[in-house]
């Protein structure tokens, strides 16, 4: 679903399945790794953007891709319109969306790291990174992160270090143990709160070092 407009930009019907979505030969190689593994053929199928957007938990991985990629939110009011980022959409949850925009940078390097007791189980932790590198210097860096946070998925501000320099192997290492020191998990069965803490910067760290090739 490329926009007319601008093939820069890939928008999302929030009426979609994930399954229409991963199909669709625009879709970004993060987001159709966020939906392959755990997610079913049946559950992509039956599980529209909307749902995951109004229920992050149902699909964390989606969401925290779309959030790595920048995504921006068409919400609408009555007879008008307004984008906002992603961020602000899951923060409002009374709001809905009817299109998402996922910009499609050219100079955009993604990857993804996460740990499971099983490759059948869920992650986890999961860390999606996503960098925009010009002329070797960094003009954007997002690293969206679930399993150590009270939500579902969260952007972590400490990949904003990366910005301004180049993308090194010591400043993806700074970006991780600031990732580390930010994050709030709590801890259960899965894995105690030291464990996720470590492994948000572990897992940020090989995300973001997928983005140095």
């Amino acid at each position: 679903m490329m926009d007319e407009e601008s093939t820069r930009t890939w928008t999302i019907d929030a009426d979609a399945s994930l399954q229409l979505l991963l199909d669709d030969p625009a879709c970004p190689l993060l987001l159709q790794q966020s939906m392959t593994g755990v997610l079913s053929w049946q559950t992509r199928n039956e599980t529209t953007v909307r749902r995951v957007l109004a229920a992050p938990r149902l699909a964390p991985q989606f969401v925290a891709a779309l959030l790595a990629l920048g995504t921006l939110a068409t919400v609408e009011h009555n007879d008008s319109a307004k984008e906002v980022p992603l961020t602000e959409l899951l923060l409002e949850p009374g709001e809905r969306a009817a299109a998402l925009r996922v910009p499609l940078v050219r100079e955009l390097r993604t990857g993804r790291a996460l740990v499971a007791r099983t490759p059948a189980d869920a992650p986890i932790v999961a860390a999606y990174a996503a960098v925009e590198v010009h002329a070797e210097t960094v003009r954007a860096a997002r690293v969206a992160l679930t399993g150590v946070w009270r939500r579902p998925a969260q952007l972590a501000r400490g990949a904003s270090q990366l910005v301004g320099g180049p993308l090194s192997p010591d400043r993806v290492e700074a970006a991780a143990n600031a990732v580390r020191d930010e994050v709030a998990p709590e801890g259960d069965y899965l894995g105690s709160e030291e464990y996720r803490r470590a492994m948000a910067a572990v897992l940020t760290r090989r995300a973001l070092r997928d983005c140095l090739h």
